[in-house]
């Protein structure tokens, strides 16, 4: 029997690029590394070849991977409790779709803890989570936004604000003359070039920010001296067309530029460095780490001052990018999701975001840029992401540990009528 702590994880596939994926795998791998750990993972989110377990070669038996359709099932959960016996049970992302889970929470917690890694976009204050929030014995929140949520929806739960980390020594600055020889093998030596590294599903608003940057076009003067690439799929299901929005309004003279191959994280990098800004416009984004992994790369950002990437743009004095505040918020919803706001720009207030960063001097950008290095590393960076995860488990299996040790749960409570 190991004397290492053993943490069951449910979240995208955390070999996946998935922000969620992503994260996941950084925890993980951050927790194996200080030897004290290991982990046990239900991969999902992404249609799988086979359902065959899966470890890497560096990890080995310590990490073992468990492909699902979806996030898993009940019954998929309830065989690997037992089998594996977890000391942890650690899952990430929206409540969504954990909400079959929770339905089966008396019969895991009796047995061991539950930490929720949280994600929540948006305003007004989610009351119909409360019953969700109250099944955990943690609630780790990724924004400040949605830390306030959880202590104000459900004070009675232990939660703590542990916001998405970046990789310093990966997404980094480059070198001048490396990033302007890159620029010249893309023929992009001579332009203002803004980036757009999201999924094009539709509150990431990719079309309009097509239609946009056209406007920004036109009000410069500048349809030879500046480049959008989106590194996106542009066929995506779940988005627009956005090749058919290019052919429309005729930005098909390297206006408009489209990256669709996945590519690793140094290449990523890379792109950020020769971008000029990073921009995301979404309505809604509990975090978004394409602007935070900019910013680690020196890169300045345009964002909406919505969910986490308020976190990123601001330390609530010094600001590391333009952020835009909503023109209207809109109360949307649906039958999980009763009410929430969607934060909506002004294609005016964008165009002038983009105008008012393409007439500063490549000087005063990169200085700019320089500061939202410092920044991410001050706040976001992965040693503290990491020391903190490990403490936060640390503290839990201490203080409830598992199985025969399990304390701080009870399987009934007492009300007086």
């Amino acid at each position: 029997m190991s004397d290492k702590i053993k943490i069951f994880t449910i979240s995208d596939h955390p070999l996946s690029p998935s922000g969620v994926g992503t994260q996941t795998r950084y925890i993980i791998e951050g927790m194996l590394k200080t030897g004290k750990y290991q982990f046990v993972s239900f991969g999902g989110a992404i249609k799988h070849p086979n359902h065959d377990p899966q470890h890497t070669k560096e990890w080995g038996q310590d990490w073992i991977i468990w492909p699902v359709d979806g996030y898993g099932t009940a019954d998929q959960v309830r065989a690997m409790i037992h089998q594996q016996k977890p000391d942890i049970m650690w899952f990430m992302t929206d409540p969504r779709f954990y909400t079959w889970l929770w339905d089966i929470e008396h019969e895991i917690r009796p047995h061991v803890p539950m930490v929720y890694y949280h994600v929540w976009d948006n305003y007004p204050y989610p009351s119909f989570n409360k019953v969700w929030y109250a099944s955990n014995d943690h609630v780790a929140c990724i924004s400040r936004l949605t830390h306030d949520i959880l202590q104000t929806v459900t004070p009675d739960v232990d939660s703590s604000y542990i916001p998405h980390a970046v990789q310093g020594d990966v997404f980094k600055p480059h070198e001048p003359e490396v990033i302007q020889q890159f620029r010249k093998e893309k023929n992009l030596d001579d332009k203002f070039v803004v980036f757009w590294n999201n999924r094009n599903a539709r509150r990431k608003q990719s079309g309009s920010l097509i239609y946009w940057f056209k406007d920004f076009l036109d009000k410069n003067d500048a349809h030879d001296k500046a480049t959008l690439i989106m590194h996106t799929d542009p066929k995506d299901v779940h988005g627009q067309d956005l090749e058919a929005i290019m052919g429309e309004l005729e930005l098909i003279k390297g206006e408009v530029l489209i990256s669709k191959q996945k590519v690793e994280a140094v290449d990523l990098a890379m792109m950020y460095n020769m971008a000029d800004v990073t921009i995301n416009v979404s309505d809604a984004e509990g975090f978004g780490l394409a602007t935070l992994e900019s910013l680690s790369c020196g890169t300045p950002i345009i964002v909406t001052l919505t969910g986490g990437l308020q976190d990123q743009v601001t330390d609530g004095e010094k600001w590391y990018g333009i952020g835009l505040t909503p023109s209207s918020k809109a109360i949307i919803g649906s039958q999980e999701v009763p009410f929430i706001y969607e934060d909506r720009l002004s294609g005016a207030d964008v165009t002038q975001a983009l105008t008012d960063i393409y007439l500063m001097s490549p000087e005063e950008r990169h200085n700019w840029g320089q500061e939202g290095r410092e920044w991410t590393q001050k706040a976001f960076n992965f040693d503290t992401f990491v020391e903190t995860w490990d403490t936060l488990f640390t503290n839990i299996h201490d203080k409830y540990g598992s199985w025969n040790t399990r304390t701080g749960y009870d399987t009934y409570h007492v009300e007086e009528i």
